[in-house]
């Protein structure tokens, strides 16, 4: 399998961490080849909320302006693409087909050539522009999701509680992980008691 991992300029660059810690070593030793790219204000957040240098990975980090890499077109048969986090503005040029980056472009191919995209919006409240983006995303076929965590899995850790959002990300890209532990029912059904 091959995917794109878009990272773009949301809050939320500990999401984009823990995504490339799985997709660099579990799901890299299961055969997910992955390209990266962040766009130019993902850099800046990640360097205030990481710190790191995300080439640290070792996947293949794409410049967001370069429209000649492979995922840039359909025949290149890359299999999906997760953005994470997703920033309300790069989501509305990808609604509106407006491709100004690779990020946006890559999302564009995805969209057009039926494969899978996964956009994990990072914005908080909605507004009336971002629910009709939405609602244009999902016709066309992406999934959106929003970076909500859950807690039925008891994170320990704020690293557990970001998987919770990176698991279902990779559920949905068909990617096989154990990120955080399913539900399997509530072990003390109260609402079976009379």
């Amino acid at each position: 399998m091959r995917i794109v991992l878009g990272i773009t300029g949301a809050s939320g660059a500990p999401y984009a961490a823990r995504a490339l810690e799985f997709l660099s070593g579990p799901a890299r030793e299961a055969g997910v080849e992955t390209d990266v790219i962040f766009t130019k204000t993902a850099r800046i957040v990640w360097k205030d909320e990481i710190g790191s240098d995300p080439g640290d990975y070792g996947l293949p980090l794409w410049n967001p302006g370069d429209m000649t890499a492979p995922f840039a077109s359909g025949s290149a048969l890359y299999d999906g693409m997760l953005i994470l986090p997703c920033s309300a503005g790069s989501m509305a040029r990808i609604a509106t087909g407006v491709s100004t980056d690779l990020v946006s472009r890559a999302a564009d191919v995805m969209l057009k050539e039926r494969r899978r995209l996964v956009i994990v919006l990072r914005e908080t409240p909605f507004s009336l522009i971002h629910v009709r983006n939405m609602e244009t995303l999902i016709l066309a076929g992406a999934v959106v999701m929003p970076a909500s965590p859950s807690f039925y899995s008891k994170p320990a850790t704020l690293e557990a509680l970001l998987d919770t959002v990176v698991a279902r990300a990779m559920d949905r890209l068909e990617i096989p992980n154990n990120l955080m532990r399913r539900w399997k029912g509530l072990e003390h059904a109260e609402h079976n008691r009379t």
